[in-house]
């Protein structure tokens, strides 16, 4: 680690997390997220601004009855209105209603929004700033200034945009955070303005603020802290207006083990993914797979060679180890597959088999085969746990299908949908062929259904098995209906969760598929 000051991480996925499009959370989803990052160890929390909506009220008056043990709750505001005095400010009078410990309101650095945007004199909007600030800390309050739109300001007028961050740490501002509002900044250039900013308001310390317009809102973030910024701002999983803010689940794990910084949430990254795919679930939000740290591919392998060489050493393909971060290696089945790729995902499974056998190689190539026939192992480990099973140590089905049928009809006088599915089985151990029927909205619930019938006091532990999310894909263009369907399906039990794959012409056939692996996967605990 360098020998350097710690940084502070301030996490505003509350406030500007909330303005990216499909991002909502309530007052109560608000405070469990808060208190995640309370958990964690994250120095600031933005909660929101006060007045705003009613939400953000609810949640200041939530907070005021929490116990957070390590971060600030902060609300967000403005400075005041031009032309009126900080203390007749109703906007300034809600911030202190909120009684967090710290305050934060942003001003205008840039010329164009000073005189097009609030139409006033440049000299007003340095006393809005440095009044506002003043007011806050006679208050009593933390107070950190954001200057909005800080670089584009700097761009068209060096020496006005550095006037206003010395009129907030005038006014006594704790902070002063450099905001890149419009993302449109580049590394080089944006770290020597920090640098000269940083030197223009010493003592008082700088903050990053970036956006992601480019795609560089990390790198941009991670550039002002080596030119000397002490405070990175951001959000979980990179929310955000327009493409989001900087990912401060990208940040954190890049300070820590590639620049060598200190900060409080350093001693919880290995619950680092944890947090993130948490706060993904109270969004309702899928979790990108593709995430730098924290996604499900981030240290996933498919191709042979690497797949051997990170079984060999996983440096040679693995950027740091991936429980510094709670994540874990995966390997990836699929056509691309060889003998060291399917023995280290057997040995995830808790599988030993011999990557060079011949067993080994009539597996492959049955893999293969049933690849090119629309099976996706790659994301049905359940599926391919099943038939390693079956494979390398013999296991077989618990039951027979000897037959089903489904049929479907609509009534179309209330436009109900009723399916039907007949099913016919034979339990090991017995000479009976059970006959079933059952009815369900579709014909793969039926289906479900009339199996759970089947399987009756025999199988108890698949009572609890329930069909958590169905995807159906089309493999091939051009073909129409009579295209092969792949059906990928999440199944859980309360406890955990698996994925299994079928691929037919047939829809039905292919769920039945997914299904039967789904229950085969279960009984595989017997």
């Amino acid at each position: 680690m360098k020998d350097a000051d710690s940084i502070l991480i301030y996490d505003t996925t509350l406030r500007d997390g909330t303005q990216g499009e499909g991002i909502s959370f309530s007052a109560e989803d608000k405070i469990l997220v808060a208190e995640k990052l309370d958990s964690f160890g994250i120095d600031y929390i933005e909660g929101g601004w006060p007045g705003s909506n009613p939400r953000d009220m609810v949640f200041f008056d939530l907070a005021k009855k929490k116990t957070f043990k390590h971060a600030k709750i902060t609300a967000f505001g403005s400075t005041r209105r031009a032309n009126l005095k900080a203390e007749d400010d109703p906007q300034l009078a809600t911030l202190l209603e909120a009684e967090t410990p710290v305050v934060t309101i942003f001003g205008k650095t840039w010329l164009l929004h000073v005189t097009e945007v609030l139409r006033t004199t440049p000299e007003e909007n340095l006393a809005m700033i440095e009044d506002s600030v003043r007011f806050l800390k006679e208050a009593g309050r933390e107070v950190i200034y954001d200057a909005e739109h800080f670089f584009d300001g700097f761009k068209d007028n060096p020496e006005y945009a550095l006037k206003t961050l010395k009129a907030a740490a005038k006014g006594g501002a704790d902070w002063v955070v450099l905001c890149d509002t419009n993302g449109g900044s580049q590394v080089t250039w944006l770290q020597g303005v920090v640098k000269q900013a940083v030197e223009e308001v010493s003592p008082v310390p700088v903050g990053m603020h970036c956006h992601n317009d480019c795609g560089i809102g990390v790198a941009l973030s991670l550039a002002g802290v080596e030119a000397g910024a002490r405070m990175v701002q951001g959000t979980q999983n990179g929310y955000g207006e327009r493409v989001g803010n900087a990912n401060l689940t990208t940040v954190m794990p890049s300070l820590c083990f590639k620049l060598g910084y200190h900060f409080a949430a350093e001693q919880n990254l290995e619950k680092l993914s944890r947090l993130a795919h948490s706060i993904d679930k109270l969004a309702n939000l899928v979790p990108d797979s593709k995430a730098p740290y924290i996604g499900r591919s981030a240290f996933a392998h498919k191709g042979g060679v690497h797949a051997n060489a990170a079984q060999k050493v996983s440096r040679s393909y693995e950027h740091i180890e991936p429980e510094l971060v709670g994540n874990r290696q995966r390997i990836l089945l699929s056509d691309m597959a060889g003998g060291s790729s399917v023995a280290m995902k057997a040995g995830e499974l808790g599988i030993e088999v011999d990557p060079k056998s011949s067993e080994m190689r009539s597996f492959i190539k049955r893999l293969k085969e049933r690849e090119a026939r629309g099976y996706e192992y790659e994301n049905a480990d359940a599926s391919f746990q099943v038939l390693l099973s079956r494979h390398f140590h013999g296991t077989t089905d618990n039951f027979k299908l000897v037959s089903y049928r489904t049929i479907s009809e609509v009534v179309r006088d209330n436009h109900e949908n009723i399916s039907e599915a007949v099913v016919k089985i034979r339990v090991e151990g017995e000479e009976d062929i059970k006959i079933t029927v059952a009815e369900s909205t579709g014909p793969v619930g039926a289906l479900d259904h009339a199996m759970r019938l089947a399987f009756g006091a025999h199988f108890p532990e698949l009572r609890n098995v329930q069909l958590i999310d169905y995807k159906v894909r089309i493999l091939q263009t051009g073909l129409g209906t009579d295209s092969v369907v792949q059906v990928l399906m999440l199944s859980g039990d309360g406890e955990k969760t698996w994925w299994t794959c079928g691929a037919n012409p047939n829809i039905i056939e292919a769920s039945w598929q997914a299904l039967r692996d789904s229950y085969r996967y279960k009984l595989l605990e017997r």
